[in-house]
C-alpha cells in the first residue's frame, strides 16, 4: 500500500493497552543495526525504543512523538537537527545533534529524551523507512490487541465512530434485547460484545513479527 500524498496518523486506545511492551520491543528492533530480535541484544549500543508504555491510574498508555503540526522541539533546536520530512513526520538527525536538550524541555509530551551510549538525542521517527515502502509502523505491526492504529486521520476517525456506535448499541441492549432503528421502525436484536479469552489474545500474536 503506498501512503504518499495522505495525511498518517498513530491512534493510541489505552483501554485497549494490556501493558505487555511488545511495542517497545518491536520499536527497538527496527532501530537496530541487524533488525533481528536475537541479533539486537549483543548488539553495541544497545537499541533502544523510541515508544514507551507507561503505566498512568489504571492504565498503560503507549507514548510517542505526536509529530506535531507546530512542533516545539523543531522550533527550539539551535543546530536544526530536528527537521519535517515531505510527509510530515518531524525527524531528528543525530549527526547535527549537539545534546541540548532543548527539544525535551519544549515537548509537551516529554517525549524527545537524551541516550549516553548514542551521545545524542533519540526520538520517534515513525519508522519512515516502512512508510516509504508502504508497510505499517513497527509498533502498530506488533501490537496484539490493536492498541495502536495507523492509518490516515480521515479512516482513524471513521473506525472511531463506528466503534462509539457499537458500544452505545451494546448499552441498549443490556436492558431490553430489542430496539427499533430507522428507516422503517425495523426490529432489531442487539447483542453485548462477548468478553476477549485469553486465548483470543494469544491469537492475535501470529501476526507480529519480530525477526
Amino acid at each position: 500500500m503506498a501512503y504518499k500524498g495522505t495525511e498518517l496518523i498513530i491512534l493510541i486506545d489505552p483501554e485497549r493497552c494490556m501493558g505487555c511492551r511488545s511495542c517497545e520491543i518491536a520499536c527497538a528492533i527496527e532501530h537496530s543495526i541487524s533488525k533481528n530480535l536475537y541479533a539486537a541484544l549483543i548488539e553495541k549500543p544497545k537499541p533502544k525504543p523510541r515508544i514507551t508504555v507507561l503505566p498512568v491510574s489504571n492504565f498503560t498508555v503507549p507514548m510517542r512523538c505526536q509529530h506535531c503540526k507546530d512542533a516545539p522541539c523543531m522550533a527550539v533546536c539551535p543546530t536544526q537537527a530536528i527537521q519535517r520530512t515531505d510527509e510530515e513526520f518531524v525527524i531528528l538527525n543525530p549527526e547535527k545533534c549537539i545534546g541540548c536538550l532543548m527539544c525535551a524541555l519544549a515537548c509537551p509530551f516529554g517525549h524527545p529524551r537524551y541516550e549516553k551510549e548514542y551521545k545524542t538525542v533519540i526520538k520517534c521517527d515513525f519508522c519512515i523507512d516502512r512508510i516509504r515502502e508502504g508497510r505499517e509502523p513497527a509498533c502498530v505491526e506488533a501490537c496484539p490487541t490493536e492498541a495502536l492504529k495507523f492509518g490516515t486521520l480521515e479512516e482513524l476517525m471513521r473506525e472511531v465512530a463506528k466503534e462509539k456506535a457499537q458500544q452505545l448499541l451494546t448499552g441498549l441492549a443490556a436492558a431490553p434485547g430489542k430496539i427499533l432503528v430507522l428507516p422503517g421502525l425495523k426490529e432489531v436484536e442487539v447483542k453485548p460484545a462477548p468478553p476477549i479469552k485469553p486465548s483470543d489474545v494469544i491469537s492475535k500474536y501470529s501476526r507480529v513479527r519480530w525477526v
